[in-house]
């Protein structure tokens, strides 16, 4: 396979602190030999676990940004041992134009793995993850929250996998970050996933769910800082203490959890998120927009749980996910 075009003006092997740059060679309009200049941050004190800390893999979501540019700006080698890659905008041109994908390629990074070194933008970013950064990792944390499409419950999850033991450290690690809800994730489109592919490497891989709406709070940055803390720490990379939180469990066991529209309109919510609901009870009104005098359709949710994400516009199109429900479980 070609090498990747991507090249790091940091070195993942050097002791200390290094602010860098992933550098991709990008030629367009106003720049004939531009690059894409993804920033990174890389700290290492001496041998030990590497940590590979990501957010803004869509570049509407921003607890993690904010989180991690903190991060690298404050962590020093003393503070750990081992090593922690920090890449705060890791689908840069999507994160500087605030929309989900990248608006070179319209790539959508977290369903471009493992990726194309000879590919589009998105893919280029993608590969250099998959044969560079996931090879280095021994635990990746993906910051994930709603985008502006979506808002949920902040929650920390990890996956059901085959490997119980890999499946154990990951729902270990979901349990340290301390976020008020913590999910064993469903995910129902897994092609190209960055989880599916750390997964598959044997890595030991978080995300979280953290709001949305585009937008972060004051509440839900906290919980990225301080979970993003007890993750290194539990990882036996931060010499800290660590500062435990509850936290209350939540299965996302089948497509029952999820409801979606098949119409389009202006959409009502007769529950709000963290509200517990029935099977079969109504969730949402869709009223047709190009009318007056017609009747709205309802949508019921499938499953009796907890309303812990929703769609966020106040208008919706056939297709879309308008509910997740998730079930009360024993953490």
């Amino acid at each position: 396979m070609k090498p990747s075009p991507i090249t790091a003006t940091v070195d993942f092997d050097a002791d200390g602190v290094q602010h860098g740059f992933l550098r991709l060679p990008y030629s367009r309009d106003d720049a004939a030999w531009g690059s894409v200049m993804i920033p990174v941050t890389v700290v290492r004190n001496g041998p030990g676990p590497t940590a590979l800390l990501t957010g803004a893999n869509h570049g509407d979501e921003y607890e993690g940004p904010i989180a991690l540019f903190d991060l690298a700006r404050t962590l020093r080698p003393d503070d750990i041992e081992g090593r922690v890659i920090i890449l705060p905008a890791m689908n840069h041109p999507a994160f500087l134009a605030g929309t989900r994908t990248s608006p070179i390629d319209r790539g959508n990074l977290n369903r471009s793995f493992p990726g194309r070194p000879d590919g589009s933008v998105t893919e280029k970013i993608a590969d250099y993850f998959q044969r560079v950064l996931l090879p280095l990792a021994d635990v990746v944390l993906d910051f994930h929250s709603g985008g502006r499409t979506l808002d949920f419950l902040p929650f920390c999850a990890a996956h059901i996998q085959p490997d119980k033991a890999q499946e154990a450290r990951a729902f270990a690690l979901v349990r340290a970050f301390g976020a008020p809800f913590s999910i064993r994730m469903l995910e129902i489109d897994t092609a190209g996933l960055y989880d599916t592919a750390a997964e598959a490497m044997g890595k030991t891989f978080v995300t979280t769910e953290l709001g949305g709406g585009g937008t972060a709070s004051a509440r839900t940055t906290a919980i990225a800082r301080r979970g993003c803390r007890n993750l290194l720490i539990a990882a036996g990379i931060l010499k800290a203490a660590a500062d435990p939180q509850p936290t209350r469990w939540l299965d996302m066991p089948d497509g029952d959890c999820f409801t979606f529209s098949e119409d389009g309109g202006l959409i009502e919510f007769l529950a709000d998120l963290g509200d517990p609901v029935e099977a079969g009870q109504p969730i949402a009104r869709i009223y047709p927009t190009g009318r007056t005098g017609a009747d709205p359709v309802t949508l019921n949710v499938r499953r009796t749980g907890l309303l812990s994400g929703r769609h966020f516009p106040g208008l919706v199109k056939p297709g879309d996910c308008v509910a997740i429900v998730a079930v009360d479980i024993a953490g």
